[in-house]
């Protein structure tokens, strides 16, 4: 039993008297609290004694009567061969009357120290002590049932001279209700794992099942759970005692597992804190140190753990710039426990609880709808709940969305470890045990990897709009992640964008669905760097842009998305070294991105002139005067292919272009013999010839790099192969 929750009385009233004659050398001894209902009870080896009158063999197991003796009722006078087998006898009158013994006083001999009188009692037996010094200096943080009720219903014997026990009181009557037969399995004195029963559960544990299911396969197998003899509580304390039996060993065989992999793998990285007695210890400081350690001295930029102030200590000395938040959905979990009659009062409370958490969008509106949360159910002066209202920058998302926790939602469980180990890791499982279902677990994780990446080079998402940017996303983005974002890009479609500030190169813009623009989105667009940033913060908490952002981007012609909005964990080529669908891509987006800066940025300075033009009507005649002037300007040059601008106030070529014509004709034609419109009709000729031969040069550079991509699809293929390869042949043996 865990000594920690050990409790014991001396002394207490309110038992029977029978068998306590007062004598001088009598000492009382220690009582067990009966209310260690969680512990597990001493196993009883159920056989008989072959001479039939004695039920103990001295050895320290115990015998049960067998026969008539079995319905026999205790009276006094009546004789075993040792104080087990009365104890044995007294229980198991006990279990056919309905109800649970233990022992409750001794005496002892003063000549020797032996015990010579034993009183066993009903469990029900005195009253709780509530001894205020046992209790004030330790929190009770799950305070028990009272069980006792002062029951005088008791057993007692004392030792002859000729060795046997005798009975020298016996009190029949309870003071309160017996159990019915199908319940006393429940009782603390009957809870008894039997031999086969051990042998059964140390194979489902060896085989990685926990407590709960192990239970189930007892009750079928013994036909009910009255048959089984115990409980489930008695079922996880075996299986943890058997876990603290075996961990020395299972330190060992952990240590040689760890040099084993480090052997095969240079690259494998463990650390081993040892005690000063050389056993294994640890603590946060120094896993977070060692995990800092294995990864170059680079923390993480997020962590997120349980509600623990171990662990957050721990956090602020090692990773001071990391951002930590506590698990959300374990610290509900934790309000259903410390909530529990909130709920049971009122059903909608937890549904409120979760919208006040995970709806807000603003800090102002988070902070509203908490203080009408604990108004409306008068939870202001709650203890826990005020310590984590103390804590909401570590866990209430409206807090956390500036950083980056790679989730694909605010709302999303944070549970991906318990889920990676999921059917094959258990609080049941040793280490021994942990590092062979370790493995099989990266198996079936490295098999679902190899399925999906079979699906992602094979198959091609079903595409929604003829957008150019849905396209490109789906060549570069794993299948789910582009399902994702899929989602994002058809949700544009029910959204709005109006510019509400221009500040120089940053433009407003707010997003609102049709009929809701009392619940907008602000997303500030700065053109020239085509980069945006939205209330919403979805990009900073997850690495992909939102359907607000991409609502702007559809109003202002962005058609791909920018490079720096693709973030290469969730690429295709995540794993890859070579990210060759992004260079391949690369032509066509600067295309597109260079056709939307110029139409951005001409748009923007038109924007510009038509504000200040309009402020006089001076000012508006200058200005439409040099709109007329831009205008023909820009007719001459899109007349030319685009490719003559202005310089010092006469139409010529961009600087490449002029240097190569000049080049040109300087080999080719005396410039003096040609009219103008010769040479501007040669310059037009050459400028063709030229960009003839650019759209070839791009055109061998894409074959290039499509052989390219389709060698290092290849490779990847093959690599699938060989995976699947090896998981056959591991499965084969």
């Amino acid at each position: 039993m865990d000594p920690e929750v050990l409790e014991f009385d001396i002394g207490l009233g309110g038992g029977g008297s029978s068998g306590r004659d007062g004598d001088d050398d009598a000492n009382i001894g220690l009582d067990v609290d009966e209310d260690m209902a969680d512990s597990p009870a001493p196993c009883l080896l159920l056989a008989s004694n072959s001479n039939g009158g004695g039920f103990g063999n001295g050895s320290g197991e115990i015998y049960l009567p067998e026969g008539d003796l079995l319905d026999l009722e205790p009276y006094e006078g009546m004789e075993f061969e040792s104080e087990e087998a009365a104890k044995a006898f007294y229980n198991s009158y006990a279990r056919r009357v309905g109800f649970s013994t233990r022992v409750s006083s001794s005496r002892r001999s003063r000549r020797d120290g032996a015990i010579i009188q034993r009183q066993f009692v009903c469990a029900k037996e005195g009253f709780r002590n509530l001894n205020e010094k046992r209790t004030k200096d330790r929190e009770i943080k799950r305070p028990r049932t009272i069980t006792r009720v002062g029951c005088k219903a008791s057993l007692s014997v004392k030792v002859q001279d000729s060795g046997k026990w005798v009975v020298s009181g016996f009190v029949r009557e309870h003071n309160h209700e017996l159990v019915p037969p199908d319940q006393v399995h429940c009782l603390r004195s009957h809870r008894q794992i039997s031999g086969p029963a051990k042998t059964l559960i140390d194979t489902l544990q060896a085989a990685g099942m926990g407590p709960r299911r192990i239970m189930s396969a007892l009750i079928k197998e013994y036909g009910g759970i009255s048959k089984v003899g115990f409980t489930e509580v008695d079922c996880r304390n075996y299986m943890r005692n058997n876990r603290q039996r075996s961990l020395e060993g299972d330190i060992q065989l952990l240590l040689d597992y760890l040099r084993q992999m480090q052997a095969e793998n240079p690259n494998f990285f463990f650390a081993v804190q040892g005690g000063e007695d050389q056993a294994l210890t640890t603590s946060f400081i120094w896993l977070f140190k060692t995990w800092l350690m294995a990864m170059s001295g680079l923390p993480p930029v997020s962590i997120t753990t349980d509600h623990d102030a171990v662990i957050r200590s721990a956090i602020t000395q090692v990773f001071p710039e990391t951002r930590h938040r506590f698990c959300k959905w374990h610290i509900f979990k934790k309000c259903q426990e410390k909530l529990s009659h909130v709920f049971l009062a009122h059903p909608t409370f937890e549904a409120d609880f979760h919208k006040c958490v995970n709806l807000p969008e603003s800090i102002e509106e988070f902070e509203s709808c908490w203080l009408s949360l604990v108004d409306r159910y008068e939870l202001r002066d709650h203890e826990w709940l005020q310590m984590m209202y103390n804590d909401r920058r570590h866990w209430i998302p409206v807090y956390l969305r500036d950083t980056f926790f790679a989730e694909m939602s605010i709302t999303q469980r944070s549970d991906s470890m318990n889920s990676y180990f999921d059917g094959f890791v258990n609080a049941s499982t040793n280490l021994n045990q942990f590092f062979k279902l370790y493995e099989k677990a990266l198996e079936s994780r490295n098999e679902k990897e190899v399925k999906a990446d079979y699906d992602t080079m094979n198959t091609s998402p079903a595409l929604k709009t003829p957008s150019p940017m849905e396209k490109q996303a789906s060549e570069l983005y794993t299948r789910k992640l582009f399902m994702r974002f899929q989602e994002e890009l058809v949700g544009t479609l029910t959204f709005m964008a109006s510019k509400s500030d221009d500040d120089d190169d940053i433009i407003t813009y707010q997003v609102a669905k049709f009929g809701e623009d009392h619940k907008s989105y602000y997303v500030k667009f700065n053109v020239l760097e085509m980069k945006a940033t939205c209330s919403c913060q979805m990009f900073e908490f997850s690495g992909l842009l939102c359907r607000h952002v991409l609502a702007v981007f559809r109003v202002t012609n962005v058609l791909t998305l920018p490079s720096h909005y693709i973030l290469k964990r969730w690429t295709k080529n995540a794993r890859s070294n070579v990210i060759l669908e992004e260079r391949s891509s690369d032509l066509y987006t600067n295309y597109l991105e260079s056709h939307t800066v110029r139409y951005n940025t001409l748009r923007h300075e038109a924007f510009k002139l038509v504000d200040e033009g309009s402020k006089s009507l001076g000012a508006c005649n200058v200005s439409i005067d040099a709109l007329q002037q831009a205008a023909k300007r820009v007719a001459l040059a899109t007349k030319n292919d685009g490719r003559t601008t202005l310089v010092n106030g006469r139409i010529r070529g961009d600087s490449a272009c002029d240097a190569s014509r000049a080049n040109t004709l300087n080999h080719k034609l005396p410039c003096q013999s040609l009219s103008e419109d010769d040479k501007d009709k040669k310059i037009r000729e050459l400028t063709n010839e030229l960009e003839y031969a650019s759209k070839k040069c791009e055109v061998y550079r894409s074959n290039l790099l499509s052989v390219l991509k389709d060698i290092e699809d290849h490779k990847l293929q093959l690599s699938i192969k060989v995976q699947n390869i090896k998981i056959s042949m591991k499965d084969g043996q």
